[in-house]
């Protein structure tokens, strides 16, 4: 616990909407951390409709002698908008995120902390992330599907993010400092129900272009839950179009919508050509969830279009 007028070395962050009873799990889990005394925990609520307030003051009440410990209400709708009421709200040098729904190693803090302090060009980290299914793992589920699952394990060395890849939100930190320029964009990022993403690579993409350093960490890691509900090919293949929907979003001007289409056209022809020579259910799904995301992609091109024609 930090005495008054400490400041934290590390704030974490932890986003919520209508997950009370895997909220619990996940702030139980901190108890056991190593280096506890050294963080700040902060609570956003993202305006939930089950019993998320009462059940977290409840904790607060019963466990916060052992943790510094806030719950914040963030009544905007969206991730975006909960994740920047956290930023705002700290008061660490670094930024720690953790789903609601996952359960850090014990040497997590200690990994974050000790790696930023060791490696001053280091801006942004990630780590291992390894999923806790809720029914079995589907056959159909192959590899590149582990990535819209938040399945991460590059290795066991520390190691640069490769290009193209980054950290996931379920287990991300990074130095306050990045976000001097912008927080979190609004329009993108999950709302409510919506599988709606980019605002996590849209962050490390103005990390990378500012030639900063993304580290992978092994020992940064943490266990995920999958909910049965997600494992289904309905769901998978809505998560593809959501992600289509937000690419398009993330182009902009004339310019950014011809390269996005030019993107688009190469990946039908590779879609194609791969569908000739797939066998297994996983591929077929693959390839018909890869339309699906080409499907959003086009889809939010158009009403964009639309919508600047008619005003």
């Amino acid at each position: 616990m930090l005495e008054y007028g400490d400041v934290p070395k590390i704030s974490i962050i932890i986003c919520t909407y209508n997950r009370s009873v895997l909220l619990v799990k996940t702030l139980q889990s901190l108890l056991s951390l190593e280096n506890l005394h050294q963080a700040e925990i902060i609570v956003v609520d993202n305006h939930s409709k089950d019993d998320t307030a009462s059940v977290t003051k409840r904790f607060m009440e019963t466990e916060g002698a052992e943790m510094d410990i806030r719950y914040l209400l963030e009544p905007v709708q969206g991730l975006s908008a909960a994740r920047n009421t956290g930023i705002l709200a700290s008061k660490s040098p670094i930024i720690a995120f953790l789903d609601d729904d996952a359960i850090p190693c014990r040497t997590w803090i200690t990994t974050i902390v000790d790696s930023f302090e060791q490696h001053p060009e280091v801006m942004a980290m990630g780590g291992k992330i390894a999923p806790i299914f809720e029914s079995k793992r589907p056959e159909w589920l192959i590899k590149p599907f582990e990535l819209p699952y938040t399945i991460v394990d590059l290795g066991d060395r520390v190691r640069e993010y490769p290009k193209r890849l980054h950290p996931c939100g379920a287990n991300m930190a990074m130095r306050k400092l990045v976000f001097d320029i912008s927080l979190f964009p609004l329009e993108l990022g999950r709302k409510g129900d919506s599988l709606l993403s980019g605002e996590e690579t849209w962050l490390f993409g103005q990390i990378q272009g500012e030639g900063h350093s993304i580290l992978y960490h092994p020992q940064m890691a943490v266990d995920h839950f999958v909910p049965a509900g997600r494992l289904t090919e309905d769901w998978i293949m809505k998560r593809y179009y959501s992600q289509g929907i937000s690419n398009a979003m993330k182009s902009e001007g004339v310019k950014g919508n011809l390269i996005l289409l030019v993107k688009t056209a190469a990946k039908v022809v590779y879609i194609m050509a791969d569908s000739i020579l797939s066998r297994s259910k996983g591929r077929k799904l693959l390839n018909r969830c890869r339309l699906e995301s080409i499907r959003g992609t086009l889809h939010m091109i158009w009403n964009r279009k639309r919508q600047s024609a008619a005003g």
